[in-house]
């Protein structure tokens, strides 16, 4: 398996933990109250936060776990995540469009905020999820 493709595992793995995690914590601190009431913030940086650095953690044990030049790329590795990128980027441009119709809704800023977040993490999810079936399925058409 591709060092690239393992990265785009750890992605979706990370990103998901930390979704799930922030929503158990949310919504267990909702009890009958109404969830725009829970005290959200401190606990979505936290999870932003710990996905990063057990991202950058995995990766780091991954190139050197694969020894010497384990992490290296060649063109189709670069073009896979070009694509892949683009992919999720389009998610996140959906994320900021919700946001903003949001916000001049004025809604609550508890959904803004997990509108973005949850826009974040599908990004991730989808633009790993993409890389992955390019390396399964050999790269992409070329037109």
């Amino acid at each position: 398996m591709a060092f690239e493709e393992k990265r785009a595992w750890v992605m979706i793995v990370v990103s998901v933990v930390a979704y799930t995690i922030y929503v158990v914590t949310v919504l267990s601190r909702a009890g009958d109250g109404p969830l725009t009431d829970v005290a959200y913030a401190g606990t979505l940086l936290w999870t932003i936060g710990g996905a990063i650095v057990a991202a950058i953690v995995a990766h780091i044990a991954m190139a050197a776990a694969g020894g010497h030049g384990a992490d290296r790329t060649d063109e189709r590795d670069r073009e896979i995540n070009q694509v892949g990128e683009r992919i999720g980027q389009s998610i996140v441009v959906i994320g900021a469009l919700a946001a903003m119709v949001m916000a001049v809704a004025e809604l609550r800023h508890f959904w803004i905020a997990n509108a973005v977040y949850l826009a974040f993490v599908l990004s991730s999810v989808l633009s790993s999820f993409a890389k992955i079936m390019a390396y399964r399925k050999g790269g992409f058409q070329t037109w």
